[in-house]
């Protein structure tokens, strides 16, 4: 009875229940069909557009939904910064999807406009993954620390990796030349604030250069209003030695010009311990002796950097930009040396010698660039670019070795003294046009590479304290190289499927000669470049890919160059003039759910694969590093990607390859056979992001990254590498002050011992070199700080090939 009772009342809340569980959902994208996340979607009442019924905001792939919306017409309105709102009237009636909705972008100044803590988004294009950090948690710091969380990078002693191979860097789809220390050095000066996102492009289209591996291009923000900042930043890093940095830029724009001028300062002491051994042999395979050194080397090195920009605004379709960026090393000195203890086969000492050695270098970088972009129609441009790079490097070595019996006594000395010199010129054109082809994308462009530089090391024997001349260990390289290029490229769209095909010819002259030894490496050659890209989207929540690309190779300058590096006179580095290029064909296969986790299924195989290996003399008793190249290099991997807020304070990145390397090489001291050195091995890395203020101005990063085996050429580790990074960063005064802190290597366990070992062939080395280390970095702005501005600090071309690796 009293069921009976309640019935009607118990019917009406259910039918209200019911009435009020309706789903509204959509999708917002910008003009270019890009989602745009962190949206606000507002309903408003039809009869009061004042009055707000309810909201939410736009996922990362641009989704939202609102629930339970009662069946009834409302106002939608749809809000993000720098594009007009959206308005449009709607009715629910049950659960109601309104498919895409299209912001567009508004053409008024957005003068002192601040995004706070946007959530940084990981995208997928046909070609590459695009990682948007602009306005983001990540947004402060340097430009290099913004790399090492980019999904897919892996930093390996200082190098930036993409699927175990090292990565060339980009700035605004220009290459940056530079060597890994020097790139540092230059990205660390800059300001992460104004990077809009970074493309992670494995297999790089028929646009970029055939050279190299995968590429990491930095997409600068623009500047969006008129008006003046700036900023002074300095760091102190604390390590075995002591490290400064000090700097400042200035950004100044008008409705025509715009202005972007920066100066670093870096003081830097380094520190690096490396014990090494080698194992001779006779003949008949029995141990001859075992030699053991212990290694250590000081650096004093101080370098200036100056980037400027001049951009101007020509009329609404063109544009014209001169940039120079300047990297002076008046100072990098090192003093290196230490014991090498001789023992016999029954493991006694036999005897050992010291080495003293005192290596001074200056280095001048000059990069000048100058664009001009333009409009040729609807949808379709021109862009044409002009560059000239200097390098010039200079470096002396006085080297002593004392020999000394069991016993210590002195048994004789030798000393000597080098000089090396190496100037080069690069000069680059390109010209690039883009059009539509009715609804396909179709681009093409050309472009010419020229590098004309002379090296060369004068060896004097300093003996009885005199300086004598020696011929036979001195040369003179003059190497000239000209490249020509051209190239097409086709993509399309459509509701589910993208595809995107492209084709890539370069012509290749290149003539080396010797002072000592004649004409010693001369090539002429055309090789074409195919890529090919296919990608298929059934739903929101699937996404398949399969991309292949060949590129090449060429030897880098440093490894072409005859003249040796000496750590003690029996261990060196030399070139090998004889170097050819290498070809890559890399073959990718992509899942991914959500746009929070992929699988990649990889190969890659480089025939002719150009590498550094160690050789040891077993008669003579010398360990010298000679590149080389080598039969092939192949890896297969399988990698697994989660990327994803667990809360709205925490975001995790985690990323885990499986993965097998394979290096086939000639073994040059055992009559030339083929040697292979393979591993199976796992790399993984997760970093976790963390907001740690309600305000959003205190965050925070913590990251750790284990490897359990590696090899570099026929090197292999002997120990698992364990890493655990942590940062720290805070805000003051409405973000006028910032400032960092950052624990890296905790532990002090990324450097680990390696080995090299088959056939006659024993030896290793563990190098030390400082990589736990605590910095602490402050950023000060000024002027309308507030500004967005387009930063290209670094619009090089053309010089990475020329760096030595010392």
């Amino acid at each position: 009875m009293k069921l009976t009772k309640f019935t009607p009342l118990i019917l009406v809340l259910f039918s209200c229940a019911l009435h009020s569980q309706n789903k509204l959902s959509g999708n917002i994208q910008n003009q270019n069909k890009e989602p745009v996340a962190y949206a606000n979607v507002i309903l408003l009442s039809a009869e009061d557009s004042t009055s707000v019924y309810k909201g939410s905001i736009s996922e990362e792939n641009g989704d939202f939904v609102i629930e339970n919306v009662q069946d009834s017409s409302y106002l939608l309105k749809v809000s993000f910064v720098g594009y007009q709102d959206e308005i449009k009237k709607i009715k629910v009636k049950g659960d109601t999807d309104l498919k895409t909705l299209i912001l567009q972008e508004s053409s008024d100044a957005l003068d002192e406009v601040v995004i706070n803590a946007r959530k940084p988004v990981i995208r997928r294009q046909v070609d590459r993954l695009v990682f948007d950090v602009e306005n983001s948690t990540l947004s402060t710091g340097n430009s290099f620390e913004i790399l090492k969380r980019t999904p897919g990078v892996i930093v390996s002693q200082g190098n930036l990796l993409i699927k175990n191979r090292p990565a060339e860097v980009y700035i605004n789809d220009r290459k940056v030349y530079l060597n890994s220390q020097e790139l540092q050095q230059l990205l660390e000066g800059f300001s992460a604030e104004n990077i809009k996102s970074v493309e992670v492009i494995t297999n790089p289209p028929a646009k970029y250069d055939a050279e190299g591996g995968a590429i990491l291009n930095i997409v600068t923000s623009k500047n969006i209003s008129i008006g003046y900042k700036g900023s002074i930043n300095a760091s102190n890093t604390i390590a075995v030695l002591p490290k400064y940095n000090i700097g400042t830029s200035h950004y100044y724009k008008t409705d025509w010009l715009n202005v972007y001028a920066s100066y670093n300062y870096n003081q830097r002491d380094l520190y690096k311990q490396d014990e090494s051994f080698v194992e001779y042999y006779r003949p008949n395979g029995d141990v001859d002796s075992r030699w053991f050194t212990d290694f250590e080397r000081t650096t004093e090195r101080e370098s200036h950097s100056l980037n400027t920009i001049l951009d101007f605004t020509l009329n609404e379709a063109s544009s014209l930009s001169l940039s120079a960026n300047m990297l002076f090393t008046p100072k990098s000195d090192s003093d290196l040396g230490g014991p090498t203890e001789i023992y016999n086969a029954t493991n006694t000492l036999d005897s050992l010698f010291t080495t003293d050695s005192r290596l001074e270098n200056e280095t001048d970088n000059i990069l000048l660039s100058a664009s001009y972009n333009t409009a040729l129609g609807e949808n379709a441009s021109l862009a044409a670019v002009a560059n000239y790079i200097n390098y010039d490097d200079r470096q002396t070595q006085d080297l002593m070795t004392q020999y000394f019996d069991a016993q210590g006594n002195l048994l004789n000395d030798n000393s000597f003294f080098t000089i090396a010199n190496q100037n080069s010129d690069i000069f680059t054109g390109q010209v690039d046009v883009s059009s539509p082809l009715g609804s396909t994308d179709f681009e093409t462009g050309m472009k010419y590479s020229g590098l004309r530089s002379d090296s060369g090391q004068d060896f004097f024997d300093r003996n009885n304290d005199l300086n004598e001349f020696d011929a036979n260990l001195s040369d003179l390289l003059n190497y000239q190289e000209d490249i020509y290029a051209v190239y097409a490229s086709l993509s399309r769209d459509w509701e589910k499927i993208s595809l995107k095909a492209g084709l890539r010819g370069e012509y290749t002259d290149v003539q080396g000669v010797s002072e000592s030894l004649g004409l010693v490496n001369s090539q002429e050659y055309f090789e074409l470049f195919p890529t090919f890209y296919l990608s298929y989207t059934p739903s929101d929540d699937h996404f398949f890919s399969a991309d292949y690309s060949r590129r090449i190779n060429r030897p880098g300058f440093e490894s072409l160059n005859t003249y040796r590096y000496f750590i003690n006179e029996n261990n060196f580095q030399d070139g090998n003039p004889d170097l050819m290029p290498s070809i890559s064909n890399t073959i990718k296969f992509s899942y991914g759910y959500r746009n929070i986790l992929f699988f990649d299924l990889y190969w890659d195989k480089v025939d002719n694969a150009i590498g550094t290996l160690p050789f040891q003399d077993n008669q003579n008793r010398n360990l010298r590093s000679a590149s080389l190249n080598m039969d092939f290099q192949q890896q297969f991997s399988f990698d697994v990607t989660y990327y994803n807020y667990l809360k709205d304070w925490w975001m995790l990145y985690a990323y885990t390859s499986f993965f097998f390397m394979q290096n086939d090489f000639p073994a040059l001291e055992s009559g030339g056979q083929t040697v292979t050195n393979d591993v199976f091995s796992t790399y993984f890395t997760a970093s976790n992001f963390l907001t740690l203020s309600k305000d959003r101005s205190f965050s925070g990063d913590v990251g750790v990254t284990y490897v359990p085996n590696f090899i570099s050429g026929s090197y292999q580790f002997e120990e698992a590498q364990f890493g655990l990074n942590i940062g720290l960063r805070k805000t003051f005064f409405d973000s006028r002050l910032v400032a960092t802190l950052n624990l890296e290597d905790a532990f002090n366990q990324m450097n680990i011992p390696l080995r090299s070992q088959y056939l006659n062939q024993n030896n290793g080395y563990f190098a030390r070199p400082e990589s736990r280390m605590l910095k602490f970095g402050l950023i000060y702005k000024f002027g309308n700080f507030k500004l967005s501005d387009n930063k290209r600090a670094i619009d090089a071309e053309e010089s990475q090939r020329l760096k030595s690796q010392n």
